[in-house]
């Protein structure tokens, strides 16, 4: 449904649209129409989140700076719409983003990858604003588009937006891995959160030969988007694309806290040094990030820079998702070419790092698009390289 717009409104329209082509090449027709029609800045709350240049957020609020507001909506950008999953931050504590808009490209990209047609039912997983539900309904006709929100504030601000400006939009609020079933079977289902699976409930909801497209999460790193294509039998198989990086479903977040859950006082944990950078495997190769996510798949890492130990520049942190095992891999900040290993519990972690990192070398340094993934109906994983026949098996005894 088209809405009237200012003169100012219809610049920033055609600033985005002009962005989106840079990013992305010529847009599909129906994708630019429904980007010129259903305006991104009518579905964002009037406070907004920004990075504030010191590692935290800062809010921008439309009714005191409107023209920096504006601009920000229309940016190809992603925007944080949400810290602290609505609650205020702990006293000393960073706020932390917990649901944003995705930037515009990537949510074009995306809905030219799932190519739903006029008619077609799409079940969205992770409402979030409510705009990429609105692009669907105008492409689709909004009685087509079921979108699941698991915020009940976020759910109810979308919806009553989308009631405005494309009637017949179902939001329903609750967890998006259950699906909708109410609306079942759906010819498309797209999350706009990343999954570190998809679930049997979602296979079952979705008809024979048509698509799952979800950005991808491991607790090493959320990259890539899965694209999915489900059989006769309720089993689906599809390859990984390398595009962007999505916030993690609420349901699939790391809760652990290092020195709360991991670390503690009385551990004493073995030394060993390794010519492995920790910068190789945690750094900004996403190709190495990606591969190494699918082989470590209950592995997580954090940097921790000017960790006030002596000669220590820069330490990372990995441990296991369930906090029985550690390891930590100073750097000293002089390009030495040996780093010193502190490894605690009952795993030794680097070394299964190290492992990983030698079969990633050993195969040509796949990038994400060489990389597959086949899901049984009773939600079995099983990833592969190239070829559905050559499984990529973890390098931990973890499943």
């Amino acid at each position: 449904m088209s809405q009237a717009v200012s003169p100012r409104e219809l610049a920033a329209v055609r600033g985005l649209l002009t962005a989106i082509e840079a990013d992305n090449g010529a847009l599909p027709e129906r994708w630019a129409s429904a980007v010129a029609s259903v305006p991104r800045h009518r579905f964002l709350p009037r406070v907004i989140w920004q990075r504030d240049g010191a590692g935290g957020y800062a809010p921008l609020d439309a009714d005191t700076e409107s023209e920096a507001w504006l601009a920000t909506a229309y940016a190809n950008t992603s925007i944080v719409t949400q810290v602290n999953d609505g609650q205020p931050a702990d006293d000393g504590v960073a706020a932390f983003p917990s649901s944003s808009a995705s930037a515009p490209s990537i949510v074009v990209l995306m809905l030219s990858m799932l190519d739903p047609q006029p008619g077609q039912q799409v079940l969205e997983i992770g409402t979030g604003t409510g705009w990429n539900a609105g692009l669907l309904a105008h492409v689709l006709g909004a009685g087509n588009v079921t979108s699941v929100e698991v915020d009940p504030v976020l759910a109810e601000q979308a919806a009553a937006v989308l009631a405005e400006l494309t009637p017949g939009v179902t939001v329903v609020c609750g967890d998006g891995m259950l699906g909708h079933p109410n609306r079942a079977p759906y010819d498309h289902i797209m999350a706009t959160c990343s999954l570190n699976g998809v679930s049997a409930a979602l296979l079952a909801q979705t008809k024979a030969q048509g698509t799952i497209l979800t950005p991808w999460s491991r607790p090493w790193c959320d990259y890539g988007l899965l694209h999915l294509t489900v059989d006769d039998h309720g089993d689906a198989q599809g390859r990984f694309h390398p595009y962007a990086v999505f916030m993690r479903a609420r349901g699939q977040r790391v809760g652990l806290r290092l020195f709360r859950d991991v670390v503690h006082d009385d551990h004493v944990p073995a030394e060993s040094t390794t010519n492995l950078s920790p910068w190789a495997v945690a750094g900004d190769d996403y190709d190495a990030q990606f591969a190494l996510g699918l082989l470590l798949p209950d592995l997580w890492n954090v940097r921790h820079d000017n960790p006030d130990l002596d000669s220590v520049e820069r330490r990372l942190w990995v441990a296991t998702a369930d906090g029985s095992s550690w390891a930590a891999i100073d750097d000293d900040g002089k390009q030495n070419e040996e780093f010193t290993v502190w490894q605690h519990g009952p795993r030794r972690l680097w070394d299964e790092v190290t492992a990983a990192w030698a079969w990633f070398e050993a195969h040509g340094r796949p990038s994400p698009g060489r990389f597959g993934m086949t899901v049984t109906a009773d939600g079995t994983h099983r990833a592969w390289l190239d070829a559905p026949e050559n499984t990529v098996a973890p390098t931990t005894g973890a499943t």
